[in-house]
């Protein structure tokens, strides 16, 4: 029985059909036939259009039936025919759309409509899961919408493989594309590179890289091997030892060894110390298998799922002898062992059975009294080391595979790493082995929910997303674009200098330019994350400094170790990457200052050393405002006597008269004049304010009137001493200044790293923000106008690698720090230039007292050294 859509048409209707196309010819050619008009009824093509045949009809018989709908209801006369173009035959409708069209004249405007919707296409994010074996893959790409497409297509979005893939594979991606493997990821995921790896590290860090058993790779240290079991035998101690095949998988070729001799050389294997005294749980040895989400590695970000499984051996566990070193259900806690096992018990829930869920461990551990966060903050510490060991070779790797690739790309390799880890009676945790394709296999229940939010939290976290494709390609297009039109000559040595120093400041904005779009992306990156991370939780980079600082010189240490020739660069590099402080305003500051200079010609060199032209003098108005006296009041004393005017300037300076410049002069807030800048003659403009923003100005310039008060009253406290005893020790520095002068400069400038001398300036920065937060009532300061004014000057004092804050203490009053509101638009007051100047006077108190704690803690370690030296040859003599 035939239903609606399957029904054959009639041979009235076919007729029907047949004499439609007979007149086609004779409409495109533009003859009527009226006897045609006038034979076919409306009845007669309303019922051809209900059978729902597939025949589809083209553009000229489209517009034929509807204009013969409109002649008999007397809408159109007969003549009065459109017909399409040619080229509109493409287009096909169904009978169900003519069906339709029996309406209103503006039916065919909703056909035309529904033509279209008809002919766009969909665009899909598509996968190729060829190279997966497993079920789970596939039903996860299909529940999030991807679409499943043959080996063979060169533009999918998604490939997941399980087995390693190739450097070329990694080449020939574009950059819209992700695989789920990183090039390079071997060095920890084979156990004798492993071992290889973890040891040069631990050579450096012993007490860091402490998780791994140790380790002898086969056959290159079977000789330290056996010297090792000699100093053993000669203790009377005696250790059990595990054979591993170096790339083995699912626990086969272990064997356990009682004694050393025993064990035979061979080749592609690697020997460990047995763990003898594991964590049990009713009885039985058990491991743990934590799933590990590397999104990227250019930079490197970790990211941990909150749940695992914790797989338990069949047999209770006893400690090894001789005679059970062969029961493997025992000793090995592998499920592709295991699940042979008589005893072995699929879990119904996620607390019963041979193989069950790390949260299940976790409330056992909570029952027995352990400490489970601190637990899960060693174990986060094992993975993050683990990885800095892996990345230097996998960015390498990673970087030759994509060259020219750019820091805000996005990465086009992603992996999923299974860690195998045991724990000891101590709870202390060890690693066994790193899985860059772990098992997906779903045998029971407990295995699906586990893998399956495995793959689906990290397929959301990647952000695949159709548009990417046009995205990517609109990337290129203008990367393209930006090699063409840049220019193609080069400057020589003999070029003026002012091309030269052209050049250094384009490069200068290229380069903030760069490390401004990594941070917006980043940012957008990160608010992302948050949202999406599903039961993932970053763990790389962290959000605790001291970790992360930590962190960073494994990081570097370890450049230094696997990739010696390039190690300088990249600890530059991380540094801009890892340990940035700058913020997205500070940097757009920094663009402002290059472009200002650039316009205002500052590009010229000249004899003098380097560093920002001192300024002179605050900008002040013209002297054709005299006309202006009776609406506005200008200050005109001279610099001498505003130190006179305002006893709170007085006490905000410990300079003399020569460290400090004159106070900028400006008009009462009320009437705040305007002057355009780049005109010969500063015309002032007067605009009418607002009487509730005078209030709100008053309001301001009160508070920061108290503002300077309390920035007066605060001191720099000097480890061990009261304030008079840190200002005298101030007042000795500034007495003797001629002697201090070279040894403050070198601490500053050279001994201190740019790191060091940022947090001197933090000391500051962190009591200076507390008091704004304190008087303008508001936990966001960068929000205040006064907060980012405050901002700008500790950024200015970081300058040229501490040069701002070392130029306050030159002879010749130069203040490099004031050039930021030199020529600005921003008018600063008097009060508001007051506490910028207490702030600086601050952060120069704040360097001579770690000067001097620097140097009496160095004089007190060679005062301890002498005495000692001094006693030994007392005690020899």
């Amino acid at each position: 029985m035939f239903t609606d859509m399957e029904r054959r048409p009639s041979a009235r209707e076919r007729l029907h059909d047949s004499d439609l196309l007979k007149h086609e010819k004779t409409l495109t050619s533009g003859k009527y036939d009226s006897s045609f008009h006038n034979g076919v009824s409306l009845r007669s093509a309303s019922r051809s259009t209900k059978s729902t045949s597939d025949k589809l009809l083209d553009g000229p018989e489209l517009e034929f039936r509807l204009d013969k709908q409109r002649t008999s209801r007397g809408q159109i006369s007969p003549p009065n025919l459109h017909i399409r173009s040619e080229s509109a035959k493409s287009r096909l409708l169904t009978d169900e759309h003519l069906a339709m069209s029996d309406g209103p004249m503006d039916d065919e405007n909703q056909l035309k409509m529904q033509l279209k919707k008809k002919k766009k296409r969909k665009n899909y994010v598509t996968a190729n899961l060829s190279g997966t074996r497993y079920e789970i893959v596939h039903t996860v790409c299909e529940q999030l919408g991807f679409n499943i497409v043959k080996d063979d297509d060169p533009n999918v979005y998604l490939i997941w493989n399980d087995s390693f893939i190739s450097s070329e594979r990694v080449s020939e991606l574009k950059p819209f594309q992700h695989i789920n493997h990183f090039p390079g990821m071997g060095e920890i995921c084979r156990k004798d590179c492993l071992a290889r790896n973890m040891t040069k590290m631990s050579k450096l860090h012993p007490e860091e890289y402490n998780f791994i058993p140790k380790t002898w790779i086969l056959p290159s240290e079977y000789s330290s091997f056996q010297n090792y079991a000699k100093e053993l035998k000669k203790k009377k101690k005696n250790k059990v030892f595990i054979l591993k095949p170096s790339n083995g998988a699912m626990g086969n070729g272990i064997t356990l060894y009682k004694s050393a001799e025993k064990i035979a050389q061979s080749d592609h294997h690697i020997i460990q110390e047995y763990i003898e005294k594991p964590f049990l749980i009713d009885g039985y040895k058990c491991d743990l298998r934590i799933y590990v989400f590397v999104t990227s590695c250019d930079p490197l970000r970790i990211f941990l799922y909150n749940d695992g499984l914790l797989r338990m051996s069949t047999e209770k566990y006893t400690y090894p002898t001789e005679g059970n070193l062969d029961q493997l259900y025992m000793h090995l806690t592998n499920y592709s062992i295991n699940k042979h096992s008589e005893n072995y018990e699929k879990s119904a829930t996620t607390d019963t059975g041979s193989k069950r869920s790390l949260k299940y461990l976790n409330n056992y551990l909570r029952r027995n009294d352990y400490d489970v966060a601190r637990l899960w903050q060693n174990i986060n510490d094992m993975i993050i080391k683990t990885l800095i060991v892996s990345h230097p070779h996998i960015l390498h790797a990673y970087r030759m595979c994509r060259p020219g690739q750019t820091a805000a790309s996005d990465s086009v390799c992603f992996e999923i790493l299974g860690f195998d880890v045991i724990l000891d009676r101590k709870l202390q945790p060890w690693l066994l082995e790193v899985n860059r394709s772990p098992s997906f296999g779903t045998d029971e229940k407990l295995d699906y929910e586990i893998k399956s939010g495995v793959i689906e939290d990290s397929l959301r976290l990647l952000n695949i997303k159709a548009s990417d494709k046009r995205k990517n390609l609109a990337v290129q297009k203008a990367e393209a674009q930006k090699r063409l039109m840049r220019p193609t000559k080069r400057l020589d040595r003999e070029s003026p200098e002012f091309e030269k120093r052209k050049q250094m400041v384009e490069k200068k904005k290229e380069e903030l330019k760069e490390i401004l779009t990594r941070m917006r992306k980043d940012a957008i990156r990160e608010e992302f994350e948050n949202k999406h991370c599903g039961h993932f939780k970053r763990i790389f980079p962290p959000q605790d400094k001291f970790r992360q600082e930590k962190y960073m010189m494994l990081l570097s240490d370890a450049y230094g170790i696997f990739l010696s020739g390039r190690a300088s660069s990249l600890q530059q590099e991380i540094k801009k990457t890892y340990n940035n402080m700058l913020r997205e305003e500070d940097v757009l500051d920094m663009l402002a200052q290059c472009e200002a200079d650039e316009k205002e010609g500052k590009l010229t060199t000249s004899n003098k050393p380097r560093g920002l032209k001192p300024l002179q003098s605050m900008p002040t108005l013209a002297q054709d405002s005299k006309r202006f006296n009776d609406d506005l009041k200008v200050d005109e004393d001279d610099d001498d006597d505003e130190d006179d005017d305002d006893t709170a300037l007085k006490s905000s300076s410990r300079m003399n008269a020569a460290q400090t410049s004159s106070i900028l002069r400006t008009y009462s807030r009320s009437q705040k004049p305007k002057i355009r800048p780049g005109s010969s003659v500063n015309r002032l403009i007067i605009e009418p304010v607002d009487s509730s923003l005078i209030g709100k100005l008053q309001h301001e310039e009160e508070t920061t009137k108290r503002t300077l008060m309390a920035l007066n009253d605060m001191r720099i406290k000097f480890p061990g001493k009261t304030d008079d005893e840190a200002d005298y020790l101030l007042d000795k520095l500034h007495e003797n200044w001629k002697f201090h002068k070279p040894r403050i400069a070198s601490y500053w400038l050279v001994k201190l790293d740019s790191i060091k001398r940022r947090k001197v300036i933090d000391i500051v920065r962190t009591n200076v923000y507390a008091v704004l937060q304190r008087m303008w009532k508001t936990t966001f300061v960068e929000s205040l106008r006064f907060g980012r004014i405050v901002n700008r000057v500790f950024n200015r004092l970081l300058w040229s690698h501490g040069q701002g804050l070392w130029s306050c203490f030159q002879d010749n009053g130069s203040s490099s720090w004031e050039t930021i509101f030199n020529k600005s638009s921003e008018v600063i007051t008097e009060v508001e230039m007051a506490c910028c100047r207490r702030v600086v006077q601050l952060c120069c108190d704040c360097l001579l007292i770690v000067y001097q704690f620097a140097a009496d803690a160095k004089n007190a370690a060679m005062q301890v050294g002498g005495t000692a030296i001094s006693n030994r040859f007392i005690k020899g003599n």
